[in-house]
C-alpha cells in the first residue's frame, strides 16, 4: 500500500491541530514551518521513540500496540468518538485488504413498521453510507421535496444525503447553516469509513465527492470524527418558509449500520404550524391539538 493510509493520515492531522501551549510545551525552537506539534514532540509526550512514531505515521508500521495507541490517544488529546476510531484504523491496517462484493442494504421488516408510525413527524432511515433507504411522507416533503418519493425502494436509484448536501442546489440551500450541517454528515462518513474500510462503494462515494466538491475536500481531510446525535437547523423550506427543527439520529436496535432520523418540533411553535402546513400541502398525514396525548 502506497502512502500513510487511514491512519497514518488520522494521525497527521490531528498532530496538526495541536499547539504546544495545548498540551503543556513551551514553544521555544525556531519559528515552526507548518501548523500543529513536531513528530519528535508527539513522541516524547507519548513515550515512544521518534522513528517509532515517523513510521506509524507513515504508514510503515502496522503493529502498535494497544498500549501504544493509548499513549498516543492521550497525547493527541483525543476524545471518545477519536479514541475508537483510531483503534479500528489500526485494527483495518493489521489486515490485509479483503474486497467483497457490496450488497444493496435492505430495510428490515420492522423498521419498516416503524417509519410507518411515524406519520405525524418527519422520518427517515439512513445506511451507513447515507443512502435514504426510505422516508415517510413528511420526511420526504420536509428534506427532499424535489425528488420522486419512490426513489428510495430502488438501489440503483436512491437518494444519498451527503451528496443532496453537496451536490444538489436544494440541499444547500434548504440549511440556513449549512456549513455546520455537513460538518455532521463529514464526521459521521469519517466514522462509517473507519468501520468499513474495505467498502469499494463507500470509497466510491468519498471518491466523488472529493472530487466534485471543494468544501467536502476541505472538509474530508481535517479528518475530525464525530457521530450525528441531536442538533437544532433552521430550514428555509421552499413551500412552507422558514422553521426550526431538530433532528434526531436514533440507533436501529436490528440494523446497527443504520440510523433513524426525526425531525421534531416545539409544540405549540411557529415551526410546528408550518409543519402542519407542509403536511396538508403534501398531502402527509400532520398532527392536531386533539390528537396529542392531554
Amino acid at each position: 500500500m502506497n502512502g500513510p493510509g487511514p491512519l497514518g493520515a488520522f494521525l497527521h492531522a490531528r498532530r496538526s491541530r495541536l499547539r504546544p501551549e495545548d498540551v503543556g510545551l513551551r514553544d521555544l525552537g525556531p519559528r515552526r514551518r507548518v501548523p500543529g506539534l513536531r513528530r519528535e514532540e508527539l513522541a516524547e509526550l507519548a513515550g515512544v521513540s521518534v522513528s517509532y512514531y515517523a513510521r506509524l505515521e507513515q504508514g510503515l508500521s502496522r503493529r502498535a500496540s494497544a498500549e501504544v495507541l493509548d499513549a498516543i490517544a492521550r497525547a493527541l488529546l483525543l476524545d471518545g468518538h477519536e479514541r475508537e476510531h483510531l483503534e479500528r484504523l489500526a485494527v483495518a491496517a493489521r489486515h490485509a485488504p479483503r474486497v467483497r462484493r457490496p450488497r444493496p442494504e435492505k430495510l428490515a421488516d420492522e423498521t419498516r413498521d416503524l417509519l410507518r408510525a411515524l406519520d405525524s413527524v418527519p422520518a427517515l432511515v439512513l445506511g451507513r453510507r447515507t443512502d435514504v433507504l426510505a422516508w415517510n411522507p413528511l420526511g420526504h416533503a420536509l428534506l427532499a421535496g424535489n425528488l420522486d418519493f419512490h426513489a428510495p425502494n430502488d438501489p440503483a436509484r436512491r437518494p444519498n444525503m451527503s451528496r443532496m448536501l453537496f451536490l444538489d442546489p436544494h440541499g444547500r440551500e434548504l440549511y440556513a447553516d449549512w456549513k455546520r450541517k455537513v460538518r455532521s454528515v463529514v464526521g459521521s462518513l469519517r466514522l462509517a469509513v473507519g468501520r468499513h474500510p474495505q467498502d469499494p462503494l463507500l470509497a466510491q462515494l468519498i471518491g466523488e465527492l472529493t472530487m466534485s466538491s471543494p468544501q467536502f475536500l476541505a472538509l474530508w481531510r481535517d479528518h475530525r470524527v464525530a457521530p450525528c446525535g441531536a442538533a437544532c437547523y433552521e430550514l428555509r423550506h421552499p413551500v412552507v418558509g422558514t422553521l426550526t427543527v431538530t433532528q434526531q439520529s436514533l440507533s436501529i436496535a436490528p440494523s446497527p449500520d443504520q440510523a433513524l432520523i426525526v425531525c421534531t418540533t416545539p409544540a405549540g411553535s411557529a415551526s410546528e404550524q408550518a409543519l402542519a402546513l407542509l403536511a396538508r400541502a403534501s398531502g402527509a398525514r400532520s398532527p392536531s391539538p386533539r390528537d396529542r396525548p392531554g
